[in-house]
């Protein structure tokens, strides 16, 4: 529920300030007409104290009933009403209190329709600070439910990209491990603890947290070990990381959908050793990663590396920072390279 205007401290000294100075302001008038003092703090006191109840009361009015379009009208019938029932009030009221004051019931009597364009002039202009002020908290709420339903959506797809990987990764090596149970079972059951580690580290990460360069890059050797128990001699690895960029961040699991792509398109198509090489470095305020791997210009195509596990890396990164332009892919001679870059806060 929407705050009184008066519940903010600065509002309420202004508020109390422009009241008091009005009443000030109407006492002294009333006095330059002839009142003596008395009589006219005490109209001043009472006309003013009952139009501040008016303009408190529009004010929880339009706390419960923000008015749309054409429902203005009924504000400004609202207004209209609670100006009638102030001026009899407040007449009634100095009538019964000052009416055997010489020659104030005629200076009441003339002065009726300026206090009634005064009154609905003051109650009007509280009424329109009112809107503007709930409709300005409206509006911010509106925007802060926006923001988290924003939020929910790319946590929703994150986790989603994170479901569609696991599987793919999972088939690829409960396949290596059948593999192995009958000629090499040492390795099946060493590929299976592995595996076990694995899956146990990205139960335990969630999409959006972030990690250090190291902690990332002992995650990811235990990828690469079960990779290499299942490619054998084949594959080798080569990881630098300047002194630089060591202790940087990085959201957690990025780096195995990369590396997971470079080994896919590095041994499927070319035969003998492949080398997968990352180096990490710093550049303007980003965490640059670029990992490469060899193809067969014949055999292969370069742009079938940038399969799912590429783009789910894109994706996560556009809706972390909101930009396409962080994974980048060239094919240069027989290497096809891949570039991250993870902007630093």
């Amino acid at each position: 529920m929407a705050q009184l205007p008066i519940s903010v401290i600065k509002f309420k000294l202004i508020f109390i300030g422009a009241w008091l100075l009005i009443m000030a302001d109407q006492g002294m008038l009333l006095h330059f007409f002839g009142l003596d003092w008395q009589s006219a703090a005490i109209d001043a006191l009472i006309s003013n104290t009952l139009l501040l109840g008016c303009s408190l009361l529009m004010m929880i009015v339009l706390r419960y009933y923000l008015p749309r379009g054409k429902q203005y009208i009924n504000v400004l019938a609202l207004c209209l009403l609670l100006t009638v029932i102030w001026l009899l009030t407040t007449k009634g009221l100095l009538y019964w209190l000052l009416g055997d004051t010489e020659g104030y019931r005629q200076l009441l009597r003339n002065s009726m329709s300026i206090r009634f364009s005064m009154a609905f002039l003051l109650l009007g202009f509280v009424t329109m600070v009112s809107i503007l002020w709930y409709s300005q908290l409206e509006q911010k709420e509106q925007e802060e439910r926006k923001k988290d339903a924003e939020k929910l959506a790319r946590e929703a797809e994150l986790f989603k990209l994170r479901q569609q990987l696991q599987p793919h990764f999972l088939f690829n090596s409960l396949n290596s491990i059948n593999a192995l149970i009958g000629s090499r079972p040492r390795e099946a059951r060493k590929m299976v603890q592995q595996l076990s580690d694995f899956l146990r580290g990205t139960i335990k990460k969630e999409e959006t947290q972030w990690v250090g360069l190291q902690e990332e890059i002992q995650y990811l050797q235990l990828y690469l070990d079960i990779e290499k128990v299942r490619f054998g001699n084949r594959l080798s690895t080569e990881i630098s990381i300047e002194e630089t960029a060591s202790e940087l961040k990085l959201p957690a699991l990025l780096l195995q959908p990369v590396v997971e792509n470079a080994i896919k398109f590095g041994l499927y198509d070319t035969i003998g050793e492949t080398v997968i090489r990352m180096h990490a470095g710093k550049e303007d305020h980003q965490l640059v990663i670029t990992v490469t791997n060899p193809f067969d210009p014949e055999t292969s195509s370069p742009k079938a590396g940038t399969g799912f596990g590429l783009k789910s890396v894109q994706r996560r990164l556009y809706l972390l920072f909101g930009r396409n332009d962080l994974v980048t892919t060239e094919a240069k001679e027989n290497v096809y390279i891949t570039t991250v870059r993870i902007p630093q806060s």
